[in-house]
């Protein structure tokens, strides 16, 4: 298999939808709202990278779609980091108000 950013390109809905762990449906409606995918001769395409910063952009918070090979313990260290970052940067009294969102989640 060849190495490169095309090794890993997600060609067709079917492909997309299976990543995203949606229907087909849900796939294409959300690439009418903003999703990146890109016409490739008579498919459509994406790659993991740009379909997992896609709901962080989205959100303003980083957002990762887990996956078979996704390292759960790893992603888990990464978002409790942004959280810290987010509670250390954050002023005193605008710490409850991101309490209240973090719990809603």
């Amino acid at each position: 298999m060849p190495e490169g950013p095309e090794s890993n390109l997600l060609k067709g809905w079917k492909q997309i939808a299976e990543f995203l762990g949606q229907p087909i449906s849900v796939a294409q409606r959300w690439a009418t709202t903003g999703m990146p995918v890109r016409r490739q001769g008579r498919s459509v395409v994406s790659t993991p990278e740009e379909l997992n910063s896609w709901p962080g952009r989205e959100s303003g918070e980083p957002v990762h779609v887990a996956t078979n090979e996704t390292d759960l313990s790893a992603e888990l260290k990464r978002g409790l980091s942004h959280l810290r970052k987010e509670q250390h940067d954050t002023p005193a009294q605008n710490r409850k108000s991101a309490r209240k969102r973090m719990n809603r989640k």
